[in-house]
């Protein structure tokens, strides 16, 4: 009988100690997200690999663009390496809670959703959806293309602000969805879609480098901020990256990143 209490009294310790080192890696309420990324001195990023000039790959195959950079000298600063993923931008949300990465961080717009589901640091760059077409078509504004073809990027905030605009939604024939904003630009190029609805950034920087006969209506359908995501309740990772693009901005490094890819300063981070 003695050996049998003994026997479970120990069970018991090993429980209670098993309980006990879970709740402190799980506790609710206790953010140890940025202690986690400094223990493991690596940040996973991840990123659509077709949304210059936000990320993309170069000729060479390798990831680059301006939240590259700015991710890059970040997690410089904050002592960690950082980790580039490309994923599927349709399944960004999957990808960052079963903890394939740690951090959305590509252009990504600011939404009432996303807030719900997911910590946001302040907009560091202010964006708009905007609708593009070809050069040579007669379109001017969202009212001419009514029985139309528009496209947009699955799983983009591009498909908020159409939902947004009412009017322009239901005066449309139909919408195409594409897998990344490329493929839809070169279908808008061979006449697949007559508009594609896409960020600015996005649009102003595939126009220029590409020098492809699009244009971009004036009337646009939203303004947006762009944000980095991290896990809902993930603050203190949050603002400790925060906290870097405030010192990149208070030391000109951010403006100098911006100007390199945009030609001028467009953040707004401490402004």
């Amino acid at each position: 009988m003695k050996r049998s209490i003994v026997v479970l009294l120990s069970l018991l310790l090993v429980s209670v100690s098993l309980f006990a080192a879970g709740t402190k890696e799980q506790a609710p309420g206790v953010d140890n997200s940025l202690q986690k990324i400094m223990d493991k001195g690596v940040l996973v990023m991840g990123l659509d690999d077709n949304f210059p000039p936000m990320g993309f790959r170069d000729e060479k195959g390798e990831l680059v663009g301006f939240d590259v950079d700015l991710a890059k000298e970040a997690m410089k600063r904050l002592g960690v390496e950082l980790k580039l993923q490309a994923i599927d931008w349709n399944a960004k949300e999957q990808e960052l809670n079963t903890g394939n990465i740690d951090c959305i961080w590509n252009g990504f717009t600011i939404t009432p959703e996303r807030q719900e589901a997911m910590t946001f640091t302040p907009p560091y760059i202010h964006n708009a959806q905007v609708v593009v077409v070809r050069d040579d078509s007669p379109y001017t504004t969202l009212a001419s293309l009514s029985g139309k073809t528009v496209g947009y990027q699955a799983g983009s905030s591009a498909s908020n602000a159409i939902d947004d605009t009412p009017e322009f939604k239901q005066s449309v024939k139909s919408f195409v969805e594409f897998k990344e904003n490329l493929t839809g630009l070169m279908d808008l190029e061979i006449g697949g879609i007559d508009a594609l609805v896409v960020d600015v950034t996005v649009a102003e920087d595939n126009i220029k480098r590409s020098g492809k006969p699009f244009r971009i209506l004036e009337e646009e359908l939203a303004p947006e901020d762009y944000g980095i995501g991290f896990r809902k309740g993930e603050q203190k990772l949050a603002d400790a990256v925060w906290q870097q693009l405030e010192a990149m901005a208070a030391d000109g490094t951010l403006a100098k990143i911006s100007t390199d890819w945009f030609g001028s300063d467009i953040t707004v981070v401490a402004k």
